[in-house]
């Protein structure tokens, strides 16, 4: 029981890492006549392979839920303008991108149907 409960503490702490990371690199881009937002397209893509990774690996859906929460979590909470009024998450289209892309992509491998099958049951002939 013990464990269980360390292990979902970890999934949500590793979920809101991410979430830190990726708020605090996702307003990055580099411009090569075109700026492309290297940081975004790096975060949400962490953050899928993190959930995706978790998806299959775990014989359920709660690691890759766990993980989903505490990142989104630490996304919405730096949202929110603080005491000396900076915003780590600004309005811009890349900081709305940020917002609701992990939610979407949450969504998206939570209710993706399982891909690994049913097993056959063992038979004791």
């Amino acid at each position: 029981m013990l464990s269980r409960i360390v292990s979902a503490v970890l999934l949500v702490l590793t979920g809101a890492l991410f979430g830190v990371i990726g708020t605090i690199a996702h307003q990055s881009s580099v411009t090569w006549g075109v700026s492309i937002p290297l940081g975004l397209i790096g975060a949400l893509a962490a953050f899928a392979a993190l959930l995706i990774g978790l998806r299959l690996l775990g014989h359920s859906r709660l690691p890759a839920l766990l993980a989903a929460l505490g990142a989104i979590a630490v996304i919405l909470l730096f949202t929110q303008q603080s005491a000396g009024g900076s915003v780590l998450i600004p309005n811009n289209l890349a900081g709305q991108v940020w917002l609701v892309g992990p939610i979407v992509i949450a969504a998206i491998v939570l209710a993706w149907p399982d891909v690994r099958g049913r097993r056959p049951a063992r038979s004791t002939a």
